[in-house]
């Protein structure tokens, strides 16, 4: 008896129906393979918005996991525990040093984020005359950074904001890619940039070579500071353990979700010295920002294993090496089929942008192209009408990403 449509219905009577879902259900996974309720396999090869930079169920994070929860699960803010600073130990060698504030999601990494950049800019008012010192964030069009009011603002996507207006005031979001368009925005109330190193929901779109590197030098000459959105290019998707990495520059904050819990809630806020001393409570005198949950000892214990998982297997040069591999796959592709317009990326993060027009009428847009894999057995998504999404887990093997990758040349092809 099938026993997908009954778990479906069931769940559409007591859930809100936020999401476009597919008519799926699943019971299980394994490494990068998905069991629906009814017994069919599916390659995952998009890990959960990211999230699953282990796959499903690897064995050491089960087993950090359940050691951890057999032990010790939440002891609130007021406590030290082992977890959370070998998580923040991992993070801060990883990356440019840095403290780390653990929170539950991206999005509230961000609002860290953005919480500690007003308290800095009031702090360190330069020559604004109001009262609010400055406050001024400024983001890139098609950047994502989360849902929440704050974060809302830094969204560069009037989607994500229908219907919530008024927005938080003190967010602008110029032209990405272009710094003239960010200099136009460099007033006295201008405090910080957030950028995502490639932006994700935008499309997997990569800027040019100089695009951070001069960010950083504005910020520098300004006394600002730059917030790299990692959510999505963190932990070491791209290549490198972190998407800045790529460009020399070191940002004053980043912020981690998805990967960083793999699958569990976590997110990280990793603030510098001169930033993160406005989160210092001998410093302020108070609490500036908290939360009750966030970095409990369960996620972190996982998360700081899957740091060591990925260093112990070289998972992060594997996922620089296989990226190129793939890339030069899909553009061989895009020499027979004009339907594919571009291919961009890094790593196991990689957007293959498509031309409807030029598809001779095999398909109308991308989400097509997706449906016809998911029919194959193989997950992968759409962003932005007709650009598809391949994000893996780092744990891919050669053999699942040729499967893959046969499955959507061929569903672009037909």
């Amino acid at each position: 008896m099938a026993k997908t449509q009954p778990i479906i219905e069931r769940h559409d009577a007591r859930m809100t129906l936020n999401y476009p879902r597919w008519s799926i259900a699943i019971d299980s996974g394994q490494g990068c393979v998905l069991v629906d309720a009814d017994g069919k396999e599916y390659l995952d090869l998009f890990s959960g918005f990211g999230a699953g930079i282990l796959g499903h169920c690897h064995p050491d994070l089960v087993a950090a996991g359940t050691k951890q929860m057999n032990k010790l699960w939440h002891v609130g803010n007021l406590l030290h525990t082992e977890p959370q600073t070998l998580l923040a130990e991992q993070v801060a060698r990883k990356g440019f040093g840095g403290r780390s504030f653990f929170s539950h999601s991206g999005a509230d990494a961000n609002e860290a984020a953005v919480k500690l950049a007003r308290l800095y800019g009031k702090a360190n008012p330069g020559v604004s005359a109001n009262d609010w010192g400055r406050y001024k964030i400024i983001s890139a069009t098609l950047s994502f950074h989360g849902r929440s009011f704050a974060t809302m603002g830094a969204t560069g996507n009037e989607a994500v904001r229908q219907g919530f207006e008024p927005l938080l005031p003190g967010f602008v979001n110029v032209e990405y890619n272009s710094i003239p368009a960010i200099e136009a925005e460099l007033d006295e109330t201008a405090v910080a940039i957030i950028v995502e190193p490639i932006q994700g929901e935008g499309g997997v779109n990569v800027p040019e070579d100089n695009y951070l590197p001069r960010l950083r030098k504005l910020c520098d000459e300004r006394d600002m500071l730059l917030i790299c959105d990692e959510v999505w290019t963190g932990c070491g998707r791209t290549g490198k353990w972190f998407g800045y990495q790529h460009w020399g520059v070191e940002p004053d904050i980043m912020t981690l979700g998805k990967a960083v819990g793999c699958g569990l809630p976590l997110g990280v806020m990793c603030a510098n010295e001169r930033a993160a001393a406005f989160f210092d409570v001998t410093k302020m005198g108070r609490v500036t920002h908290a939360t009750t949950l966030g970095g409990n000892c369960v996620t972190t214990a996982v998360a700081a294993r899957m740091f060591e998982v990925l260093e112990h297997d070289g998972l992060v040069e594997r996922a620089a090496k296989l990226g190129q591999t793939i890339a030069t796959r899909l553009m061989k592709a895009a020499k027979k089929s004009p339907a594919i317009r571009q291919v961009r990326g890094r790593g196991l993060f990689l957007g293959i942008e498509l031309d409807p027009a030029q598809s001779d009428g095999a398909f109308e847009n991308g989400r097509q192209v997706v449906d016809r894999c998911l029919e194959q057995g193989v997950m992968l998504n759409v962003v932005q009408g007709n650009v598809i999404r391949l994000a893996p887990p780092l744990i891919v093997t050669d053999e699942q990403i040729d499967r893959g990758l046969d499955v959507l040349i061929d569903a672009i092809g037909k």
